[in-house]
């Protein structure tokens, strides 16, 4: 379907209202269920806190579908593969599944994407770079780029509205594009547009201090969409480079990057072992709020969904200084932090080496 300027308030408006009735419902179910995250020592959370929320976010996310998405090929390989992972993610909010199952799943996933739906990552283009990707490899790029980035949002979430929050910014950065790029009848467009107003008014709950988290339920589902949403636009030419939709994510991606980098340099599994180094875990160390904490990582995302549409504007050159610059300036703010080794060890280690 073509959407205007007033099908895109409808469209938002319509999985906003949709998502905001129907969180506290699923809030309820949550606590009949027993799907609490328990607070840890690793948790940001003082008491136990209802899970699914992804639920309520499918459930808008549905009859977004049914009211503005035109059936296909393409739009059943995503249904079938989000039933899937909310399936997966119900199960292990209610009892954690093993990692290797999960995986599994996502790997399932994923395979539906690439050979049912026949949605799969051909090339690559980045300033005038043409890299062509023929088969098999088209097919196992793509689904190593899908499952990398439902795990990417999967091992981000862990602070009051931020899975919601980075993706809430990440489908309304995809309208702008698509609206720049006159591209506005893709189902991407579609899907983001859907996907906006669910995680908005999930993010009325979730936003601190949260009432529900996604859980397991809805980090895979996003990060799903996500995933299909890039690939979709990058195959109807509404991104002309897959730099775009990865930076729009790069506060998520860098943030996962550091943390196997931290785990691997421990000698730590580093997808099964969980810790309290993450970027807002950092941010939390140095005396800010949750709030605070979010609101830094939003604005971080912002800028660099903010060089994305620069980019798409015809900016190449100048976005991709941008792009370096932000990248050095969150360099910089990871050598100031744990992220990748503690420093008081690290002064330690200096001093011991002084004295010897």
């Amino acid at each position: 379907m073509y959407v205007n300027g007033h099908d895109v308030f409808i469209i938002v408006f319509v999985t906003f209202l949709s998502s905001l009735i129907v969180t506290p419902i699923v809030e309820r179910i949550a606590y009949h269920v027993k799907a609490l995250d328990y607070p840890n020592a690793r948790r940001t959370n003082k008491v136990p806190m209802p899970t699914l929320g992804g639920l309520a976010i499918f459930f808008s996310f549905m009859l977004g579908y049914m009211l503005y998405a035109r059936s296909s090929v393409q739009m059943l390989s995503i249904l079938m593969g989000s039933f899937l992972l909310i399936f997966m993610g119900f199960m292990d909010d209610i009892n954690p599944l093993k990692a290797k199952y999960q995986l599994f799943v996502q790997l399932l996933a994923a395979g539906i994407i690439v050979f049912y739906g026949n949605i799969t990552l051909d090339f690559i283009t980045f300033i005038g770079f043409n890299i062509t990707f023929a088969a098999p490899w088209n097919y196992i790029i793509t689904i190593i780029l899908i499952v990398a980035i439902i795990n990417t949002i999967n091992l981000s979430d862990g602070l009051d509205g931020l899975s919601s929050g980075v993706s809430s910014i990440y489908f309304l950065t995809i309208a702008i594009i698509a609206y720049i790029m006159n591209a506005m009848e893709g189902l991407d467009t579609t899907l983001a547009l859907i996907m906006l107003g669910s995680t908005l008014g999930f993010l009325v709950y979730n936003f601190p201090p949260a009432r529900i988290y996604v859980g397991d339920t809805g980090s895979n589902f996003l990060g799903f969409i996500i995933a299909v949403v890039s690939l979709l636009g990058y195959k109807t030419a509404t991104f002309t480079s897959l730099i775009i939709p990865l930076m729009i994510l790069a506060t998520p991606i860098i943030d996962v990057a550091f943390s196997i980098i931290r785990r691997l340099l421990k000698g730590q599994n580093p997808f099964n072992t969980p810790d309290k180094s993450h970027l807002h875990h950092q941010l939390l160390n140095m005396k800010f709020s949750t709030r605070s904490s979010l609101l830094i990582i939003y604005a971080i995302d912002i800028l660099f969904a903010a060089t994305s549409i620069f980019y798409v504007l015809g900016d190449t050159y100048y976005a991709i200084f941008i792009y370096v610059g932000l990248m050095l300036v969150f360099l910089f703010i990871v050598l100031k932090t744990d992220i990748l080794f503690k420093r008081s060890e690290k002064i330690k280690n200096g001093k011991n080496k002084k004295n010897i």
